[in-house]
């Protein structure tokens, strides 16, 4: 283990860390925690970043989230707009079906148009006339689900494109520099997302190469009107979850993310790792869980304390030809919608649900016209945007409890997942 002095701060680094016994891995992370809170801390405080609490059940809250583009109600779905955009979807109807801050990638955007045009139009929401606040992700999920195509350093990743197979360089420092240029309220640190399954080895080196990149992106942010958040890794362990938090509170940042989770592990090892690191994080400012948006997710992660979903399920199983609703997912595809003169959701007041049958869509679907998946993509986006709007209500009233399990007996058909009862539990403050 080595400490490092920089700039008249202590920043503490895991640079090296020998193979040890369960005991002195706990006793050097706990010096490593003592030596990081003894330092000069690294973040601020902005009051343009304002996380105020207004109700709170159990874990699950109610919050409001100011931003330089206004504030936003917590807890939220993000729709994913990767490339500038929500697929299908006009900002006007994001909009009207209640979306507050939509999603933008690092990554993407930097290989394609380059955030120097980006900046040009003012940032994302000139670029794209969506005015509420956005969120970019620094582009570590995409750097690992590009596997064999690209190479991890210290200093950063190269990695080819995926437009045209150039070698391409991101750094913790660039990765600022590009979403300062897109101008989104909340930006994320660079992190290493490692995939699932990875060896207990590798998800610890890993942890401590992002603490060391969110250590860099600190130094680099100059924009006082962005949020950095920092990102927690670890895998499913608690104990690797743990140290990463050890390490990573100490910045101080306007919000943590959870990272490194709904990449390949199941909600059965995935929830508990949701529930642990949840559990650490403070209690003002917002938790993010990035890459999860399936309804039963957000049911169990708002019971955990999570306040940010993100994902792109919503849209890209709407393209597939689904349509979520209270009693599961309906295929729009299979023969029983063809013949019903009825919505997909009759309690749904997005545009396809006031004006269309699902006959209708049906053959729409049939016949290959874009006019299908574009209303399944909004009707998901706005049923997810509505579960959350009824979540937060039912905080706020006190029987969030009440209405999960309501909720899970009907969407689960009855057979609700040990999982997901674990969740629920574990938000009330129940022994599991």
């Amino acid at each position: 283990m080595i400490l490092i002095a920089r700039d008249s701060e202590l920043i503490c680094m895991i640079l090296c860390l020998p193979v040890m016994c369960g005991s002195c891995l706990n006793t050097c992370v706990a010096e490593v925690h003592i030596s990081v809170q003894n330092s000069v801390k690294v973040g601020h405080n902005n009051p343009v970043f304002e996380f105020t609490v207004q109700h709170q059940q159990g874990r699950a809250r109610v919050a409001q989230f100011h931003t330089p583009r206004g504030a936003v109600t917590t807890p939220m779905f993000m729709p994913v707009g990767t490339q500038g955009t929500v697929k299908g979807i006009s900002p006007q109807e994001l909009l009207d079906i209640g979306s507050q801050m939509i999603l933008g990638n690092t990554y993407h955007l930097m290989l394609r148009p380059g955030e120097a045009l980006v900046q040009a139009h003012g940032g994302l929401p000139g670029f794209t006339a969506y005015p509420g606040p956005f969120l970019t992700d620094s582009g570590g999920f995409q750097v690992m689900s590009l596997g064999h195509m690209r190479k991890i350093t210290e200093e950063g990743v190269t990695f080819k494109s995926h437009l045209d197979g150039s070698l391409v360089h991101l750094t913790p420092e660039r990765s600022i520099q590009v979403q300062e240029a897109l101008g989104a309220d909340v930006i994320m640190a660079f992190d290493e997302c490692p995939p699932f399954p990875a060896e207990r080895d590798y998800i610890q080196r890993s942890l401590e190469r992002t603490v060391r990149w969110l250590d860099r992106c600190v130094s680099v942010k100059t924009n006082d009107h962005q949020a950095l958040f920092a990102i927690v890794q670890g895998g499913i362990h608690e104990d690797l979850r743990q140290q990463s938090i050890d390490l990573t509170l100490p910045f101080e940042t306007p919000g943590f993310a959870i990272g490194g989770l709904a990449v390949g592990e199941s909600k059965a090892e995935m929830f508990p790792a949701v529930a642990f690191s949840a559990g650490l994080l403070p209690d003002d400012k917002p938790r993010y869980l990035m890459g999860v948006g399936h309804p039963e997710d957000l049911v169990a992660g708002i019971a955990l304390g999570i306040d940010m979903f993100d994902c792109v399920y919503p849209t890209r199983t709407g393209r597939f030809g689904y349509a979520l609703t209270d009693d599961g997912r309906l295929n729009m595809n299979s023969s029983a919608p063809r013949k019903e003169l009825i919505p997909i959701d009759d309690t749904c007041e997005c545009y396809a649900c006031r004006h269309y049958t699902r006959a209708y869509l049906a053959h729409l679907l049939r016949a290959e016209e874009m006019l299908a998946p574009r209303m399944l993509s909004l009707h998901n986006l706005r049923y997810l945007h509505h579960l959350v709007e009824r979540a937060r209500t039912a905080i706020a009233s006190g029987k969030f409890h009440d209405w999960a399990n309501e909720w899970g007996e009907r969407y689960f058909k009855g057979k609700i997942p040990e999982w997901y009862q674990q969740a629920l539990a574990t938000g009330a403050g129940q022994r599991v």
